[in-house]
């Protein structure tokens, strides 16, 4: 069982990452084999639609979430959608990367009244890519967030961890089941 974890998130403080960092560290407490791909340290070119746009860590990325049995996305939300750069991030490896993979959803928006706008993405993959889409996904606000204090931010809703939690033993369970 491998789950790759992807942080999509470009912005240095953000919450989408501390979601992601949960469902990493209850992933490998249970001992599961992960990966970790965050976003803001991979060379992933805007797609244009062309092979002369699938270089840096495209070909990198493909292989990594081929060989994956689920994915976890974490995601911001921004303007009632997921972030430019998780789109990109799907149209750039295809069907090879995500075709029949089990994938999960973690999203941090500003608001409460954005929480169905994770449903284009998982529509597009469950239809073009013929995901499992886990219906479980977890959706935070800034108010499920505290300062840690050391420059970095933590989950302070139980609820939430909770559900991250949760979450990532669905991957685990569904992706085992494929």
């Amino acid at each position: 069982m491998r789950i790759v974890v992807i942080s999509g998130s470009l912005r240095p403080q953000s919450l989408s990452r501390v979601l992601a960092h949960r469902a990493l560290n209850t992933l490998q407490e249970r001992g599961v084999d992960t990966e970790w791909v965050d976003l803001r340290q991979v060379d992933l070119p805007m797609c244009d639609g062309t092979e002369a746009s699938k270089g840096g860590d495209v070909g990198r990325l493909t292989e990594a979430f081929t060989a994956a049995d689920g994915l976890l996305v974490a995601a911001p939300i921004y303007n009632f959608d997921v972030n430019g750069a998780v789109k990109n991030l799907v149209d750039q490896l295809g069907r090879q990367a995500w075709t029949d993979k089990t994938v999960g959803f973690l999203c941090a928006a500003g608001g409460h009244s954005s929480y169905m706008s994770i449903m284009s993405l998982a529509n597009s993959l469950m239809l073009n890519h013929r995901c499992v889409i886990v219906p479980r996904f977890v959706y935070a606000t800034s108010d499920d967030f505290d300062d840690d204090g050391t420059d970095g931010m933590t989950i302070a809703s139980d609820e939430v961890a909770e559900r991250v939690d949760q979450l990532a033993a669905e991957v685990v369970r569904l992706a085992g089941a494929a």
